[in-house]
């Protein structure tokens, strides 16, 4: 953010990277921020209705973020205009970086969903992910990304995610 933007104070800006190019970047209110993890709130970053077909993004609905710099994936709780639960989604990344006023984090491809009564949670973009090549250029990364869907597919299958994001 430069001194000539027009966020408002107290505002970060999210750097989403993906394939070394930035996809999306966007203002957001910072929640809280401990040194592990950052939260942060803002309305729907994109250019009109997004439809997964499990579930819709459109202008509106509020995401409440959480990101940490110690964990491969950031947890989205996703509500509409007024308030109803729509559920969480999550970003496989790279641990986040905060830098003054700007939240950068990598994706990596893979992506999970939760249902907001919990009887949908679905294993996003594994295609894409293989095809990343990922795996081959920095199998560490590949092996912490793979580990952590898993470990967000079994918080979401057991009860969700309530213990992670209080």
């Amino acid at each position: 953010m430069s001194a000539n933007s027009t966020d408002p104070p107290g505002t970060v800006d999210v750097v989403l990277v993906k394939g070394g190019r930035t996809k999306i970047r966007y203002p957001a209110v910072p929640v809280a921020d401990d040194g592990v993890r950052i939260v942060v709130r803002a309305p729907w970053a994109g250019a009109g209705v997004r439809d997964f077909g499990f579930v819709r993004f459109e202008p509106g609905d509020v995401f409440t973020e959480y990101y940490w710099r110690d964990r491969w994936y950031a947890v989205k709780e996703v509500r509409d205009g007024g308030g109803r639960l729509k559920g969480w989604y999550c970003d496989i990344t790279r641990p986040a970086v905060r830098t003054g006023a700007e939240l950068v984090v990598e994706d990596l491809d893979l992506d999970l969903w939760r249902s907001a009564d919990g009887t949908d949670v679905l294993r996003l973009d594994e295609d894409e992910f293989a095809r990343s090549g990922l795996t081959e250029r920095d199998p560490a990364a590949a092996g912490a990304a793979v580990a952590a869907l898993g470990e967000l597919e079994a918080l979401a299958r057991e009860g969700g995610f309530t213990a992670l994001l209080a």
